[in-house]
């Protein structure tokens, strides 16, 4: 008998009836019309040290829109995103715009053996098409934080660092050759290169108009910032040479150097861009329309992961549609992004913008914005249910 039962436990194993493993039920971070806002939009995430999870978004007090009075708040998570504590606002510009937030650790100083955190954000006084238009410019800032996000520095801005606005009806000081015009980070969490020759080198995705508006936005165009001294100071990637390539987001590849994705605001091929470098942004190699990556003209996320018992990968957050904003798929690469796997839905629903992240468990997050944009939610997956 003892025999049989061990047989009859041996196959139920071994013939498939082992129960599939599913992403867990979402969490809602922030929900529109409650906490004091009426919309919440642009997720961005990452981990503390200790293990903590923050999510970042822009509140929207009057709106949806994208300008107007829109502050940066965060919640915090001390649970792998089962629960979230309250509502703290982290940035602001009193009637006006504070967005576009890229939060990142600062791991590899040695002035703060606990980590640093900053916050990249953008400020506006006008609406994006009056700053196409020349009649205003967006500035550049970033805080930083010793305690997780619990309490935050003075801002500092860095406008004359990583932008080139030139119209002195907008500001007297900035008389820049270049008309750089709108301006907006990631949006997402930034990259800080944990190996390699450029390791402690902060990158920051970015985009950019440049000049007059032009049709199918192809006066937009994607650049980068970094800093490889802890913030004392910064330098501009080159432009991406794609008109038209927004939104952006940096990961960190095998060798120790980044890959580059963009959103291709142009809709001239409704697929994701990507630059290639070999030196961590200082100069781009390639410009690829990526055709495996489908996508409706937005934004994605995408993180580098260490599985347990293979070699590092990237994977990638987006709409696989080409149409509307639906059907939020994560993709894997295992080859620093020369190419992308089909991928794995998450949400066949209405979806937008995205963030990705690495819990404390190894597990991979993902807060993501749903259901027309009516609330940011939290959800979390295994890298086996990702292959599988």
């Amino acid at each position: 008998m003892y025999l049989l039962v061990m047989l009859t436990f041996f196959l139920h194993g071994c013939l498939g009836t082992e129960v599939k493993p599913k992403p867990p039920h979402e969490t809602i971070v922030f929900q529109n019309g409650q906490e004091g806002y009426n919309c919440y939009r642009i997720p961005a995430i990452l981990k503390t040290p200790k293990g903590h999870l923050l999510a970042f978004a822009e509140a929207r007090r009057n709106n949806c829109g994208d300008f107007g009075d829109v502050e940066i708040v965060m919640k915090r998570s001390v649970d792998n995103g089962k629960s979230w504590e309250g509502l703290q606002v982290v940035a602001d510009n009193s009637a006006h715009q504070a967005g576009n937030q890229a939060p990142v650790m600062d791991l590899t100083d040695k002035r703060f053996p606990k980590g640093r955190l900053f916050l990249f954000y953008n400020t506006g006084s006008a609406h994006e098409q009056e700053v196409r238009e020349g009649k205003a410019i967006r500035e550049i800032w970033y805080k930083t934080s010793l305690d997780e996000g619990k309490t935050w520095s003075e801002p500092i801005n860095i406008t004359l660092q990583v932008s080139k606005p030139k119209h002195p009806a907008a500001h007297p000081s900035y008389t820049f050759v270049e008309d750089w015009r709108s301006y907006a980070n990631t949006p997402g969490h930034g990259l800080q290169i944990q190996n390699g020759t450029y390791r402690g080198r902060i990158f920051i995705a970015a985009n950019h108009s440049e000049g007059p508006p032009k049709a199918q936005f192809k006066d937009y165009i994607a650049h980068g910032f970094y800093t490889d001294n802890h913030g004392e100071s910064f330098q501009l990637s080159p432009n991406v040479e794609y008109a038209g390539s927004n939104e952006a987001i940096a990961a960190e590849t095998s060798n120790g150097s980044l890959l580059f994705n963009c959103r291709n605001q142009s809709g001239d091929a409704k697929y994701r861009l990507q630059a290639f470098t070999k030196n961590a942004g200082e100069t781009w190699d390639e410009v690829k329309v990526m055709t495996d990556v489908p996508d409706p003209v937005c934004q994605g996320s995408m993180i580098d992961y260490q599985p347990k018992k293979s070699k590092k990968v990237l994977i990638l957050s987006n709409l696989n549609s080409q149409t509307k904003r639906e059907k939020l798929t994560v993709r894997i690469s295992i080859d620093d992004g020369q190419s992308w796997s089909k991928g794995k839905e998450l949400y066949a629903g209405s979806a937008a913008y995205s963030d990705l992240v690495v819990q404390n468990d190894n597990s991979i997050g993902v807060l993501y914005e749903r259901d027309e944009y009516s609330k940011i939610v939290y959800t979390s997956f295994t890298y086996e249910w990702l292959v599988k």
